[in-house]
């Protein structure tokens, strides 16, 4: 329902009318023939499963088909690891509405923030090569730009292991991308605010908080063109991509024209086909990737073959237990890494407008792992119920539905929870955001009639509530009359009831 507000500028959920309009009958250019994969497509296909469960219910599970469609998600990819190798890999539904083509194996998504544990491996590299180290101060790798100076500079300066694990006290969250009739700017116009988006500046002491800033790894990237002497994408071609065999791949911004008829559409919430087909981003370490999920598994099978000690194409034994190692909030030198210490699992999120990503991988060589990328701003939802299905058919246990005891709210109370809701927080972007409660069966509904999204709530004891489908919960307070008047979504986001 609530849109994330760090990506509310950039696109809110996707709402379209193209399901109805094109089949989301799988198309993919390798059909399986071998009876273990088939029947491994065949349950996941089968098995989505939600995030919520009630105690006493048995494992409900969903088709890939309904649940596109119940999500309004044009077009999906999907790629498995198993023992060391690629699995299966299979493009589901609509790559381009206007040009009519469907998602294949080789259909093109943009990563969003799964740009950066790859580009990561270029710093990485330069580090392998001593020509970049990981604790030193990166003003003295930068050429003309320069982080500016802060309180901390002279005991606590911005290094290389601070932009690679989110701790450098670095502004700047994320980046909504350029329209095709933009300006495009430069990196250095990025860093100096000269975009859209703020000048990117220390404004935490480095090293003592985590904080997401896809600023750093702007600065990161202009780290490595400025020691390389190179571009970003020719380096990483040069030096990462190729080198791992993810030829599909590329980081050149904008995307050239010979990739557009491989490359899928964005949608964005109200399900418009994005100006142009999609956004572009300059910001190229941090946004800028372009790539397949079957790409994204060569990547997982590099690094687990270098954590084994049994490759070194890219980067040796030594680098990727560093890059592995972990920092505040289990992050390493690039991806995000589980909390517990066995089995160690590297992974990262991507969302560009009108694009939803996933991937995670075991770091022992011969261990599982997945990349799922589609067309849609609602696809974050569809990928996690297409996780737990894949981690419940090959027995992983990274991903399976909650059990929750839950309750039945008597017929005689369901009319004090419904009606109009209006937010009620301090965030101005909420300003006038307004959705509506009604009940549908056992389940309390949410509508938001800004990007048509409806969530369903499983009911808790005392005014609780938690939606079925995310795990986000709710919580509701009441009036002196004893009449439900107020709820906070997901601890963040307070609404009122309007009389």
């Amino acid at each position: 329902m609530i849109p994330n507000l760090q990506l509310r500028s950039f696109s809110l959920f996707f709402l379209g009318c193209l399901i109805g309009l094109f089949s989301c009958q799988p198309t993919t250019t390798e059909p399986a023939v071998d009876p273990e994969v088939a029947e491994a497509i065949k349950a996941i296909e089968n098995g989505l499963l939600p995030a919520v469960l009630p105690t006493e219910d048995t494992l409900t599970s969903y088709t890939l088909d309904e649940r596109m469609a119940y999500y309004h998600v044009p077009g999906v990819s999907i790629a498995v690891l198993k023992d060391g190798e690629i699995h299966w890999a299979k493009g589901y539904g609509v790559a381009d509405s206007l040009q009519g083509t469907t998602v294949d194996t080789n259909t093109l998504f943009q990563a969003g923030s799964i740009s950066k544990p790859v580009a990561a491996l270029a710093a990485l590299h330069l580090v392998q090569a001593g020509k970049l180290e990981l604790d030193t101060d990166v003003n003295t790798y930068l050429s003309g730009w320069k982080i500016p100076e802060h309180d901390w500079s002279e005991n606590a300066p911005v290094t290389l292991r601070h932009l690679l694990t989110h701790t450098g006290g670095l502004t700047v969250h994320g980046f909504p991308g350029y329209t095709q009739t933009d300006t495009f700017p430069g990196i250095e116009q990025v860093l100096q605010g000269e975009g859209n988006t703020p000048a990117v500046f220390v404004d935490t002491e480095p090293g003592t908080n985590w904080r997401y800033s896809g600023g750093g790894y702007t600065i990161m990237e202009k780290v490595v063109e400025d020691v390389s002497g190179m571009p970003l994408e020719t380096y990483t071609r040069q030096h990462v991509l190729d080198p791992m065999g993810m030829t599909k791949s590329t980081y050149e911004q904008p995307l050239p024209a010979k990739y557009h008829p491989q490359a899928s559409a964005a949608y964005d919430g109200m399900g418009t086909y994005i100006d142009g087909g999609w956004h572009n981003y300059p910001e190229q370490a941090a946004a800028g990737l372009w790539t397949t999920p079957r790409d994204l598994l060569r990547y997982a099978l590099e690094m687990q073959a270098a954590y084994a000690g049994g490759s070194d194409r890219v980067i040796n034994q030594e680098t990727v237990s560093a890059m592995l190692t972990r920092h505040q909030n289990n992050w390493g030198l690039g991806p995000a890494l589980s909390t517990e210490e066995e089995p160690l699992i590297f992974a990262h999120g991507g969302k560009n407008a009108g694009f939803s990503n996933t991937f995670m991988a075991f770091a022992k060589k011969g261990g599982g792992g997945l990349a799922i990328m589609t067309n849609a701003d609602q696809g974050t939802s569809l990928m996690r119920e297409i996780e737990r299905a894949i981690s419940d058919h090959y027995g992983w246990e990274t991903a399976m539905p909650r059990r929750v005891d839950t309750i039945i709210i008597p017929e005689t109370e369901r009319p004090g929870f419904e009606g109009d809701y209006v937010y009620d927080g301090e965030d101005v972007r909420m300003d006038g955001y307004r959705v509506k409660l009604t009940y549908s069966g056992n389940y309390l509904t949410i509508y938001d009639p800004q990007n048509g999204q409806v969530n369903e709530l499983l009911s808790l004891p005392e005014d609780r509530f938690i939606d079925r489908n995310s795990g986000d919960r709710v919580m509701f307070s009441r009036a002196e009359d004893g009449i439900p008047n107020r709820f906070i979504f997901s601890g963040a986001f307070p609404f009122r009831k309007v009389e």
